[in-house]
């Protein structure tokens, strides 16, 4: 890229440039803010939700604020990565916050469903592509030794907020308004824009120009894959006719989307690129499916209450970050060797999860078994973030980023799906969990065999 920050002699000028330098304390910091604006969000209006709906339309419209914001963000994904390496970074960074927060105004203005919905899917377009251009800001302005400390830092970004998102908008939403949980976050959105302009004037396209943004078919592909993802997310919720009809339309829809936005040979994870954009969507699905169900089991199987049900997540979280920390302070290890690691360590938390499940186990074994899952995703998480970047020429690093987040987003919404549809099949959680956990943990095992392949060649 023309203006990239380019990687400093040697080892010992690399760690004494490091994230914290004062070239780069301030991207740094907006970058942490950005991905933390994304988690809160998330965290946060799930929360919030019961109240907005029963402010603006009744329960009959509970899943469409989340529907088309995910139908929104995996569009704004697919466009956003094309977008940034047809131009480079420097207007999507501004323009994505710019989008998620006038999303957030409109949201937090809305009088009726509608302008809920539409602040939604801003929100949606700002995030999806936000999440792509701050991987390529991270590719321009960070030496490939420093990648590992700003990655581990983006994944304990999102610990905070799942720390205190939820109980926080339940607070502001109680005392003040579910307006609040949307404004409330508009000055951040300023304070990170400002934090990462200086970099990011900086930055050019690359020397190379990607396929582009504005082909005709990248952007029906990514509007197919917006769709698809929404319409297979709702059918698997609806298991009747209807949902059937949208199921069927949605895989026609989203297979031949994929195949344009995704590397080739991204399902069978042949080696390369595609062998870890295949392994961000395993590690999601193995690791993010069950965050949705942990508080079911303890609940409905162990009786326990909702806020002890949380107790194994935030520990998971913390995990997580602790994780995403401990392999910052080793950027020399073998990325690939270390996402199998981080692999093997979720399937051992899920082996642990699975008799608890089932019922066999007290609840309070889940506290530690999914704090080692959460341990490995940490290591993983990070390490098919960088992997990501090593596989990836200068004029790719959008397209490529934004194939492993939409991959993220694709597996995420079919497990949930998946889990609720055995919940409706089966009944009863002791029964249908157990059956997802075991297709988890085939997802956890698939990655162990196929990290290999995504070993960056001397």
């Amino acid at each position: 890229m023309a203006g990239v920050v380019e990687t400093v002699g040697g080892r010992a000028a690399e760690d004494g440039y490091g994230v914290w330098a004062a070239g780069r304390a301030p991207t740094t910091v907006g970058i942490i803010l950005l991905i933390s604006l994304i988690a809160f969000e998330s965290m946060g209006v799930g929360t919030a939700m019961p109240q907005i709906v029963a402010d603006l339309g009744g329960v009959a419209y509970y899943a469409w604020p989340f529907v088309v914001f995910l139908a929104a963000a995996v569009f704004g994904t697919a466009f956003g990565g094309r977008w940034c390496d047809a131009r480079g970074p420097r207007v999507p960074l501004v323009a994505a916050p710019a989008l998620f927060g006038i999303g957030l105004l409109v949201a937090g203005s809305a009088e009726s469903m509608t302008a809920l919905l539409v602040g939604r899917v801003l929100q949606g377009l700002g995030a999806g592509v936000q999440g792509v251009a701050v991987y390529v800001l991270v590719a321009g302005v960070y030496p490939t030794r420093l990648r590992p400390a700003v990655f581990g830092l983006m994944s304990s970004a999102w610990v905070m907020p799942s720390l205190v998102g939820p109980p926080l908008a339940g607070v502001v939403t109680e005392r003040f308004s579910w307006h609040w949980v949307f404004l409330g976050l508009l000055p951040v959105v300023g304070l990170a824009v400002l934090l990462v302009l200086p970099a990011v004037r900086r930055l050019g396209p690359p020397t190379r120009r990607g396929d582009g943004a504005g082909g005709a078919r990248t952007v029906l592909a990514a509007a197919g894959a917006g769709a698809g993802v929404a319409g297979l997310s709702w059918a698997l919720e609806n298991l009747d006719v209807r949902g059937a009809v949208v199921g069927a339309t949605a895989v026609v829809v989203l297979v031949p989307s994929l195949r344009r936005l995704l590397p080739g040979g991204t399902v069978t994870a042949r080696r390369g690129i595609a062998a870890v954009v295949a392994a961000r969507g395993l590690v999601a699905g193995a690791f993010l499916t069950m965050v949705s169900f942990l508080p079911l089991i303890l609940t409905a199987t162990h009786g326990w209450s909702l806020s002890a049900a949380g107790v194994p997540l935030i520990v998971a979280s913390l995990g997580w970050s602790a994780a995403a920390a401990w392999q910052a302070r080793h950027p020399d290890r073998d990325r690939s060797a270390l996402l199998r690691g981080g692999f093997a360590t979720i399937a051992a938390g899920q082996l642990g999860l699975l008799p608890v499940a089932a019922g066999w186990l007290p609840g309070w074994v889940a506290i530690a078994a999914w704090g080692l899952a959460g341990l490995g995703m940490g290591v993983a998480f990070s390490a098919v973030a960088y992997l990501t970047l090593a596989h990836s020429a200068p004029a790719d690093v959008g397209a490529h980023s934004s194939a492993a987040q939409l991959l993220d987003q694709l597996a995420t919404a079919s497990f949930v799906g998946l889990g609720g549809a055995l919940i409706v099949l089966l009944v009863s959680p002791a029964l249908a969990m157990p059956v997802l956990l075991v297709v988890l943990l085939v997802l956890a095992l698939t990655g162990v065999v196929t990290a290999g392949r995504t070993r960056v060649p001397a």
